[in-house]
């Protein structure tokens, strides 16, 4: 029966003349087995990122570059306002501080803003009238429905009132010229050198400050009246299709309608001047 020789405990080879083997630390191969699974993993893992993160950013680039005639999901998109433009320049309402109103003024109705369309050309409406003389003229300005009153200055504003002496004469007579703001317009000063504006739509006579605004509110286009041949109607040339009227006898700026009272109060006569 053959000896069987036990293998010698490691831990005591010098108590049976075991010699361990010391050519290779213990564990090697598991050590090198180990490290190349870990390599292995960290490549793949890497590998897998870069081509996570290049798909991610080629989706992100389709996303962000939507087709031309695309709407992006979840958001409102707004047309392009059509339209005409409202007309240009402001009235003296928009820079200037009120003034406040007369006891007569204060159940007169206020203007909406300015439209962005004249009514000339409607049908009944005033229809553009002849070009202002080239040479400068002295008017007075008559009312149609109450011939017997006449622009008048008063306290810096213009009323329809009734002329009685030469003093009311003379500040019932304007020097008409072409249009400062348009010169196929009408512009009205006062013997004194002032012009008659429209500022808070009363119709005043101020000095010219030389500014865009106030050449605006200065100016006043002539139309045709529908409610009396031969008589006219002022449009403002700032605010398209309001038109001067007489109101509680106090010259206003008011927008155009087609009843019978705003036709005669805004239609006027220009007659030769007074004084």
């Amino acid at each position: 029966m053959p000896e069987n020789k036990s293998r010698p405990p490691q831990g005591q080879p010098w108590e049976n003349g075991w010699a361990p083997d010391t050519s290779r630390a213990p564990g090697t191969r598991r050590l090198w087995l180990a490290g190349g699974m870990a390599m292995a993993t960290v490549i793949a893992c890497v590998t897998a990122i870069a081509i996570s993160e290049r798909d991610s950013d080629g989706d992100s680039a389709a996303a962000s570059t939507p087709a031309a005639d695309s709407t992006v999901p979840g958001l409102i998109s707004f047309a392009t306002p059509s339209g005409t433009a409202p007309p240009p320049g402001r009235s003296g309402l928009s820079t200037e501080k009120a003034t406040p109103e007369a006891p007569h003024e204060q159940n007169a109705s206020r203007p909406e803003p300015a439209p962005s369309k004249s009514p000339s050309g409607a049908a009944g409406s005033p229809t553009k009238a002849p070009k202002p003389p080239a040479t400068t003229t002295w008017r007075s300005v008559r009312s149609v429905n109450y011939p017997d009153r006449y622009w008048h200055m008063s306290d810096g504003r213009v009323g329809l009132d009734q002329v009685s002496g030469s003093e009311s004469r003379e500040d019932s007579t304007f020097k008409q010229v072409k249009g400062l703001a348009d010169s196929s317009c009408y512009s009205f000063a006062t013997r004194d050198g002032q012009y008659l504006r429209h500022r808070n739509f009363v119709l005043r006579a101020e000095r010219n400050d030389g500014s865009a605004l106030f050449t605006q509110d200065a100016t006043f286009c002539p139309r045709g009246s529908a409610h009396s041949s031969g008589a006219t109607m002022l449009e403002s040339v700032n605010y398209q299709g309001y038109f001067l009227r007489h109101k509680n006898f106090v010259v206003r700026l008011e927008r155009y309608d087609h009843s019978s009272l705003y036709l005669a109060d805004s239609s006027f006569r220009l007659v030769d001047g007074l004084a």
